[in-house]
């Protein structure tokens, strides 16, 4: 029988470790052996790896001095903020947003550049996301040399260990190799990652999951995407790709293979109401379904209907979800959260309906209104889970 191969073996160890002092910090030593279940030796050498290598710190408990105080004061180990800095950034077709965050994850700079970048040349498109990234390092008072790893966030089907994109919405051209184009420009190891798993992360780290190991997040965006994570992981599929929920096949139609994201997604949402000038300025500018959402309120019928059919596709695809994963949170996140009542009651409604009934107490389902900083946190959190991940010597990680 294979062994399992004892590097990858000791990155694994090591992340866990990392991570349950990311999560629980300030702790001891003892409380990460139980929690990562490694024994003590493993847990007091990592440990002793991550001071030499400056990424955690060391706080004391108590005081010696204190004559109430008896016994020798506890270690704990907290994550050292200033190890390491990164840039994680959201790219929509109207806007872009930029985070700088230490290595904790605390913001220490945000940008938002209101800008149409749908349809245009990816040269122009790389020219705007480097001008963001150094604007936004500036504004930290950093230098870009100080950065350790940057991350984009973009709607599409992305190969994250590739950094190509095969498809997005906000593109003209398909397979980009858009992370070795940022890379070069920018000096930095640059990761491109479906802004679905970014998100997924950002509520791992900072949101509505931080109390979880598992969960599934959809994420109804100008794609529909899929996130999920198994034991404080991140899933993906073959080479990194990600999870295009919309591509998901509902059944056969007349004109052929009907997908959910021709029932669900923006696009079939908002079509009917576009050749409205005001809708389609609003649609132009990123607003279409803040618009939508007027209209509902002013009893549009054409929009109630389009958004009750969107929301029974939906609450049907998360029954299917819970199934597969059984996950015991779903959180759903973007604009379409923002039809309201109509797209809300009809997911709630068509999902008790499909959900099996041995199922029907396993999974919570959570709407967030998620902002655009914190999918940009969530980009920055995925460049530290790789800097996490990566071996690191006393100057650096060794990417």
């Amino acid at each position: 029988m294979k062994t399992a191969d004892p590097e990858l073996m000791r990155a694994m160890n090591r992340f866990s470790v990392l991570d349950s002092i990311r999560r629980h910090g300030p702790i001891s030593r003892v409380e990460i052996t139980e929690r990562t279940e490694l024994s003590p030796t493993t847990v007091s050498a990592i440990t002793g790896s991550l001071l030499d290598d400056g990424l955690i710190l060391t706080r004391h408990e108590g005081d010696i001095r204190s004559e109430s105080v008896r016994g020798r004061p506890r270690v704990m180990l907290e994550l050292n903020p200033a190890a390491a800095r990164v840039v994680g950034a959201k790219i929509a077709a109207n806007r872009m947003v930029f985070v700088v965050t230490d290595f904790c994850g605390s913001v220490l700079a945000a940008l938002t550049l209101p800008i149409r970048i749908d349809r245009q040349p990816i040269s122009v498109i790389a020219d705007i996301v480097e001008d963001g990234v150094r604007r936004c390092v500036l504004d930290a008072g950093l230098a870009l040399s100080e950065i350790h790893s940057i991350c984009l966030g973009l709607p599409g089907v992305i190969e994250h260990r590739s950094g190509h994109i095969r498809s997005s919405p906000i593109l003209r051209d398909a397979n980009v190799d858009f992370a070795a184009e940022m890379s070069a420009r920018l000096k930095t190891t640059t990761i491109v990652e479906s802004d679905a798993t970014a998100i997924t992360l950002a509520h791992h780290w900072f949101g509505q999951a931080r109390d979880l190991e598992d969960m599934v997040l959809v994420s109804l965006e100008q794609t529909l995407g899929l996130g999920v994570l198994h034991n404080n992981r991140l899933f993906r599929g073959a080479g990194g790709l990600s999870h295009n929920l919309g591509d998901l096949v509902l059944g056969m139609s007349k004109d052929g293979v009907m997908r959910l994201a021709s029932q669900a997604g923006e696009n079939a949402i908002l079509g009917s109401e576009q050749a409205d000038g005001r809708f389609a300025e609003a649609v132009r500018l990123g607003r279409g379904m803040a618009h939508a959402q007027a209209l509902i309120e002013a009893d549009d019928s054409p929009l109630i209907g389009a958004a009750i059919r969107a929301g029974e596709t939906i609450g049907f695809t998360i029954a299917n979800i819970v199934t597969l994963f059984a996950p015991p949170r779903v959180i759903v996140v973007g604009s379409s959260l923002a039809l309201g009542e109509p797209f809300l009651t009809s997911l709630r409604k068509a999902y008790a309906l499909a959900i099996p009934p041995s199922l029907q107490d396993v999974s919570e389902i959570v709407f967030d209104d998620s902002n655009d900083d914190l999918w940009a946190r969530g980009a920055a959190a995925v460049a530290l889970y790789e800097l996490y991940e990566s071996p690191w010597n006393t100057t650096g990680p060794a990417l």
